[in-house]
């Protein structure tokens, strides 16, 4: 149930990339606005994530849940009604806001679920559904484009979340999380922060990085994200508890997922264009010239899972990014003959099937189980914020690289070649299985655990 829902979160997440041609010609968009139909929906996700698993942990995770799945479903009723590009953008932003209360409640619901013994092959399967739904994207958006209608990879949504609604209702057990009071002041501080950064990263290409509009986005988001990291050191309900970021494994396995992610987004957002503009395939030509890439899920997906939890997800994150990373550069070399393409797809696939798992499992299993709600969230938003980080900076290298008549794929694909190294590197800082430690109590936890021993005396 958990991965039906997130199977259609990461469906948008990049299903209207193969219709981003048809979208332009139907509702006259720019380029930088097509680039919007995109982030504005990870932007509103990333924002919110922490702000959702902390609902979800106080309030109950199943019926936070249902309450994203529903506002994301209505969300896909307003994207396919739209007639003009501002109004598809403001739906997506809401749909990002309905995925951000579903996709970090899943993770938790499936963490509170399975022991930690067995959460690495439970992670592995969900996180396939997962992958196959972001890499399937252009594939099914392509599809759905040509033989329907752009409107209708929205449409699809509605049964789907119907569906799952009902059954998390019906079948999934409720919990919660620790005790704690809703941080509202972290959660704007940190919203904020997201935005700032965000919002710099995107309109640097277009507007100018040394704009005015830019600095000061950059700078408001520095000063929110300083403010939250001290009001998170000063309060005894903190959203973010930053004692996690002690914790080697922890703080590796998300910085290695903002990288994973930010490679990931940006190569299919630019690949499945590639296809079109510079191959000539039709929409859905276009995605099914991806399935050497994405069809390796199905297969090498299940066997990380397993893996993961025989060889620890160290090695796995770092093989796995770099293979990305020499797919990716080899893709990059640039060519006319599709056929060149579908080895080094092949590598790519393998690479990223290998260490998502790998990496959801490290950055959950390394806290206490109490604390998965959080983990997620944080987990989350980082691999949301890769996304608008990769596709923003990489759009920019595009641009400046000549764009679609000049060097821009080219350099761009590269682009995510180096993103992935530094996801490899990243993994190389994960403790070894066996090693990892919690990381150290926090205030709450500290009187929480006095109240206990009072009582018992």
């Amino acid at each position: 149930m958990t991965s039906l829902g997130s199977f259609m979160v990461a469906l948008d997440t990049l299903v209207v990339a193969a219709a981003l041609t048809t979208i332009r010609g139907d509702l006259g968009a720019s380029a930088e606005q097509l680039e919007w139909t995109v982030n504005s929906y990870a932007l509103s996700f990333a924002m919110l994530l922490m702000t959702a698993a902390a609902i979800g942990d106080r309030l109950g995770r199943r019926r936070t849940y249902a309450a994203g799945l529903a506002l994301f479903t209505a969300a896909s009723v307003a994207c396919a009604l739209a007639t003009s590009l501002p109004f598809l953008i403001v739906a997506r932003t809401v749909q990002g806001a309905g995925a951000a209360f579903v996709m970090p409640l899943a993770m938790s619901l499936l963490g509170a679920a399975f022991p930690p013994e067995r959460r690495g092959r439970a992670i592995g399967v969900f996180s396939g559904v997962t992958g196959i739904a972001v890499l399937g994207g252009p594939l099914i958006g392509g599809a759905v484009t040509e033989g329907l209608s752009w409107q209708w990879i929205f449409w699809i949504n509605v049964p789907i979340g119907v569906l799952a609604i009902g059954l998390v209702l019906a079948k999934v057990p409720e919990s919660t999380g620790p005790a704690r009071r809703l941080d509202l002041v972290g959660a704007v501080l940190i919203s904020l922060a997201v935005l700032g950064l965000v919002w710099g990263t995107v309109r640097g290409g277009s507007a100018g990085w040394t704009s005015a509009e830019v600095l000061s986005a950059f700078g408001i988001g520095a000063v929110m994200l300083i403010g939250f990291g001290v009001w998170e050191r000063r309060t005894e309900h903190a959203m973010v508890p930053l004692a996690f970021f002690r914790n080697r494994t922890f703080t590796a396995a998300n910085s290695a997922g903002f990288f994973l992610s930010a490679a990931l987004f940006s190569a299919v957002f630019f690949l499945s264009q590639y296809m079109q503009v510079v191959l000539g395939s039709a929409p859905l030509k276009a995605g099914l010239q991806l399935l050497p890439w994405t069809a390796t899920l199905f297969v090498i997906g299940p066997i990380a899972g397993r893996l993961v939890d025989r060889v620890g997800e160290r090695p796995l994150v770092v093989i796995g990014m770099a293979l990305q990373a020499a797919g990716m550069f080899w893709v990059s070399r640039g060519t006319s003959h599709y056929w060149e393409l579908v080895v080094p797809l092949m590598v790519t696939g393998s690479g990223i099937s290998l260490a998502m798992p790998a990496a959801q499992s490290a950055a959950m299993s390394s806290l206490p189980r109490e604390s998965v709600g959080i983990a997620s969230g944080i987990y989350s938003m980082n691999r949301q914020l890769g996304g608008v980080a990769g596709v923003a900076v990489l759009g920019s290298v595009f641009t400046a690289a000549g764009g679609y008549t000049g060097h821009g794929f080219t350099r761009a694909l590269a682009g995510s070649g180096v993103l992935s190294l530094l996801a490899a590197l990243s993994g190389l800082v994960i403790a070894a299985r066996g090693r990892t430690t919690r990381p150290p109590a926090t205030r709450a936890d500290a009187k929480a655990k006095a109240k206990v021993v009072e009582g018992v005396r």
